[in-house]
């Protein structure tokens, strides 16, 4: 059977995607931060929402949740945590599961660092990965610990260079400002840069990317890359002594930039 599954970004607040997964009359939207625009969607396109899957606690990514719910119950899927008490289906790394009208499964994987209970759902090539990776960039320590990220990272480097990263932010123009500080030099850098600033002026998104793309531009997946060695050695004043320094300090280094 043809697969007709669409994808749609749909922006909400002031820079955060809602990823709405579209098969047939059903509707599964990835971190509703806010109703109204998921309601939006779902008229306009003549759709019925069927589930919701939550990657973390922050209240930009569940806040609408309660609001889609009063529309009508559907299941929501997250992790386990107390600050998520809407989620009916509690999740662990290594689970999957199915969802109605959706041929493939969706297979969860535990991702912490940005937050201590995050998680990304992988889903026929599609990473849905909140604020774990972000397009040349990741996301800040709001709970979790340099080490929970910097694993959690390595292990979404090491899924098909073809996967597309679906994240929930438009950051990708601050993201690459900053990776072009760490490697000044990076070729695919400059050509990246100059292919998302032209998305932006057309009012695109610069999402999904491929992973393959984030291997080779965004500096927390490549520190152990000469260049990106030598930038850190340079702002240390020494070489960082293993790879999580390297890390721990692109992040320090990122939340002043």
């Amino acid at each position: 059977m043809k697969n007709t599954e669409r994808i749609v970004p749909v922006s909400a607040l002031r820079d955060n995607y809602i990823w709405a997964l579209c098969e047939g009359r059903y509707c599964v939207v990835v971190d509703p931060g806010e109703a109204a625009p998921v309601r939006n969607f779902l008229a306009a396109e003549g759709l019925q929402l069927s589930a919701i899957l939550l990657t973390h606690r922050h209240a930009d990514h569940q806040g609408g949740v309660a609001a889609l719910l009063a529309d009508g119950q559907v299941p929501v899927h997250g992790p386990r945590s107390p600050d998520m008490p809407l989620v009916t289906h509690r999740h662990e790394d290594g689970a999957s599961f199915s969802l109605e009208g959706f041929p493939a499964r969706f297979e969860v994987l535990a991702v912490p660092g940005h937050t201590e209970e995050h998680l990304a759902y992988l889903h026929a090539g599609h990473l849905f990965c909140g604020d774990t990776l972000f397009a040349a960039g990741c996301g800040r320590l709001l709970g979790g610990t340099a080490t929970q990220l910097h694993a959690s990272l390595g292990r979404l480097a090491s899924l098909p260079a073809e996967t597309l990263i679906h994240c929930a932010h438009e950051y990708t123009l601050s993201n690459l400002a900053f990776a072009r500080a760490v490697e000044p030099d990076n070729t695919a850098l400059v050509s990246r840069e100059a292919h998302c600033r032209a998305l932006r002026e057309q009012s695109r998104p610069t999402l999904p990317s491929r992973l393959a793309d984030e291997l080779a531009t965004n500096p927390f997946l490549r520190c152990t890359e000469p260049s990106v060695r030598a930038a850190l050695t340079q702002r240390l004043g020494r070489a960082p002594v293993d790879t999580l320094e390297a890390f721990s300090e692109l992040r320090r280094w990122k939340d002043v930039f």
